[in-house]
């Protein structure tokens, strides 16, 4: 019987379980990797599912000896830090969100902006603070108490500056996900807010049309030249 409950849409950006990445094979310009979940049960996967592989949305394409597998095309290989994983490499797993499920975090679409990279992590009484350089073009996305997706992490964003921005990171967070095996340099997979990305988008819309109209408009000094 069909069910609204089969529908899965986007993600949360709160992360379900960690996966070992078994293998990464190049199939004609393209990555088919493979990915070992510890503790996901993946009898309740189906084949075409989506998956956000540290934030990445991939589709399962495989389920087999209790791995997924997952074809990566060169458009996401260019945009993402795919290709910096490697046999052993651990993984944010995340399932999309069906109708009904509650949104903890924010909305997560599991297509990749940028990567950055981290430049220094500090403790902060029991949380860890991570510096991260802004990813290039998307410097004015960033605002202070808004939310960011790092590598599938729903997160807030504490500090920004002209030259970085910063995230706390709590212990619960530190050690289910990827974030605890770090290390300065380490590239990520960044996603702006959505909402953010639909505000600019509207904004431009807004002002072209504004100009349209301008432009159509007679003036005063129009009329008496008729």
């Amino acid at each position: 019987m069909f069910s609204l409950r089969n529908i899965r849409l986007m993600f949360t950006g709160l992360i379900e379980d960690l996966g070992e990445v078994e293998s990464l094979e190049k199939i004609g310009g393209d990555i088919r990797l493979l990915i070992k979940p510890a503790a996901m049960n993946i009898y309740q996967v189906q084949m075409g599912d989506s998956i956000a592989i540290n934030g990445i949305c991939l589709t399962v394409v495989s389920i087999e000896n209790g791995m997924l597998g997952f074809d990566a095309s060169q458009e996401t290989i260019k945009k993402t830090s795919l290709v910096s994983l490697k046999k052993g490499s651990l993984v944010n797993l995340e399932q999309a969100m069906a109708v009904g499920d509650r949104l903890g975090g924010h909305m997560v679409s599991g297509h990749v902006d940028s990567t950055t990279s981290l430049m220094k992590v500090e403790k902060d009484a029991r949380s860890m603070c991570l510096y991260y350089r802004f990813p290039d073009g998307y410097a004015h996305y960033i605002a202070q108490k808004g939310s960011i997706c790092i590598d599938g992490v729903s997160l807030t964003v504490n500090e920004v500056t002209d030259q970085y921005f910063t995230v706390n990171i709590i212990p619960h967070t530190w050690k289910n996900t990827v974030m605890k095996t770090y290390q300065i340099g380490q590239c990520v997979n960044i996603e702006i807010d959505v909402i953010a990305r639909y505000l600019e988008r509207f904004l431009q819309c807004g002002a072209s049309k504004d100009s349209t109209a301008n432009q159509n408009t007679l003036g005063y000094n129009d009329l008496l030249k008729l």
